[in-house]
C-alpha cells in the first residue's frame, strides 16, 4: 500500500479522495489522524496555496502528501469566491451561509457563469524540488434556488444545462467521473505514473 497525507480536513474532499484513491492501493491518511493542524493560505491562486498545504504536511509528517485547493469562480465577480470559497461570509462560515453570500452578490447580474477549479499537488517529501500538479475545472451557472442534497459547497445552486440538474443531484459516482475533483484527480494518478514510477 502506497501511504499518502491528505492536506486537508474537509469530510466532503475526504470522501470524495478516498472513493476515488480505492482502486489505487493507496491508504489516504487525514492530516488531523497525526495530530497536523490545517496551515494558514494566504495566496491569491489556488496553486500556491495547495503547494503550501502540502508542504506543510510533508514537513510535519516526513511522508509523502496531497493537498487540494479548490473553489469556484464566478464570471460576474471577476473570478470570486475563488480561494476564498470556503469563507466568502466570513471566517467558520458554513456551506449554506457562502452560498446565501454568493446568491446576495450576484443579485441582479445577467451573467451567472461560474466554474469550479480544482488543484493537486503531491510531493515526495517537504523540499521535492519536482511537484506532481494536475487541474481541472468544471462549467455551470449559478442558480438562486438550491437543488439537490448531495455534494458539498456551491453544489446545490451550480446549474449544469448539458445534464438539467445541479451538481448537488448528481449520484456520488457521477460527480466524482465528471466534476473538477475527479477529473484533476485522474490526471494526477496518471501524473504520479510517470513522475513516481508507480
Amino acid at each position: 500500500m502506497r501511504r499518502l497525507i491528505l492536506a486537508s480536513d474537509n469530510p466532503g474532499k475526504r470522501r470524495e479522495f478516498e472513493a476515488m484513491f480505492a482502486p489505487f492501493q493507496v491508504d489516504l491518511v487525514m492530516q488531523s489522524v497525526l495530530g497536523v493542524r490545517a496551515v494558514a493560505e494566504p495566496f491569491h491562486t489556488f496553486v500556491e496555496n495547495a503547494l503550501t498545504k502540502a508542504r506543510h504536511a510533508a514537513a510535519a509528517t516526513g511522508l509523502a502528501a496531497l493537498a487540494d485547493d479548490s473553489g469556484i469562480c464566478c464570471a460576474a465577480l471577476g473570478g470570486a469566491p475563488g480561494v476564498r470559497s470556503a469563507r466568502f461570509a466570513g471566517a467558520g462560515s458554513t456551506d449554506a451561509e457562502n452560498n446565501a453570500e454568493l446568491v446576495r452578490q450576484l443579485k441582479g447580474a445577467s451573467d451567472r457563469r461560474a466554474h469550479y477549479t480544482c488543484v493537486l499537488v503531491a510531493l515526495r517529501s517537504e523540499l521535492d524540488p519536482d511537484p506532481v500538479i494536475a487541474e481541472a475545472r468544471w462549467h455551470g451557472t449559478i442558480i438562486d434556488s438550491p437543488h439537490g442534497s448531495g455534494g458539498f459547497g456551491y453544489d446545490p445552486h451550480f446549474w449544469l444545462a448539458d445534464l438539467n440538474c445541479t451538481a448537488a443531484e448528481l449520484a456520488p459516482e457521477d460527480k466524482n467521473r465528471i466534476g473538477h475533483r475527479g477529473r484533476a484527480l485522474a490526471q494526477l494518478i496518471e501524473n504520479l505514473k510517470v513522475a513516481w514510477q508507480w
